[in-house]
């Protein structure tokens, strides 16, 4: 399987100038430990974490040191803390440079570059535009829907995949941003949270209903 195959696409995203506190009321809203930066094109220019917002000067954790420790701290390092507590647009905080993969980015490959950066997710990209983001419990999804093969094959499962998710693009009366789809073996498990009983229920029915399915699989977590 590659990134294609677990990544979250509906991926909820900031502009360079959007505010800071915006930014923090995304993560909060969304319940999210990051959010990709993107310029007008859609194409990724940096990423904005908790850990960037962790020393503000509004809840007043911005970083303080004996004034001795300061007088011998690099300017460019008590520059970049400054920028960190004070700064009030998204593109004074983010890190400009981002690990990202591909779509074809084998899982074994995204496995590697996240226990290698220390990081938890990897945003995807095609040609430079943000198209999703692999998280580590994306692959724990992909692991935990893996079955013994029993015939289908690694297109028909994407195949599968495209076609719920398109639908699900289609839907006023669902929020697919907290949940994910990873298909296996032609079998459907849909992932997140979910909203309502009603949601619910009409999750699994679409899912039925899409051509080529064996089956599906309920792992959604009640946010009712």
């Amino acid at each position: 399987m590659n990134a294609v195959d677990v990544m979250a696409s509906d991926v909820v995203t900031v502009r360079p100038d959007t505010d800071v506190l915006e930014a923090a009321r995304l993560m909060a809203d969304h319940d999210v430990s990051a959010l990709p930066v993107v310029d007008d094109a859609g194409r990724l220019i940096g990423i904005i974490s908790e850990a960037d917002l962790i020393h503000r000067q509004e809840i007043g954790t911005s970083k303080q040191r004996p004034w001795w420790l300061e007088a011998v701290t690099p300017a460019t390092t008590l520059a970049g803390e400054f920028a960190k507590s004070h700064g009030r647009k998204v593109h004074e905080l983010m890190s400009a440079h981002v690990v990202s993969c591909a779509e074809d980015t084998p899982l074994a490959e995204i496995a590697t570059l996240l226990e290698r950066h220390r990081i938890k997710r990897l945003p995807v990209l095609r040609e430079g535009v943000l198209v999703g983001v692999v998280s580590r419990s994306n692959l724990i999804q992909a692991l935990a829907s893996a079955k013994a093969p029993v015939g289908t094959t690694l297109d028909t499962d994407r195949a599968i995949r495209a076609e719920i998710l398109k639908k699900l693009e289609d839907q006023s009366w669902t929020d697919f941003g907290s949940r994910n789809i990873i298909v296996t073996n032609g079998v459907i498990h849909i992932w997140g949270l979910v909203g309502s009983e009603n949601e619910r229920t009409g999750l699994l029915a679409l899912a039925e209903n899409i051509a080529g399915a064996k089956g599906v699989v309920d792992e959604m977590i009640p946010a009712y």
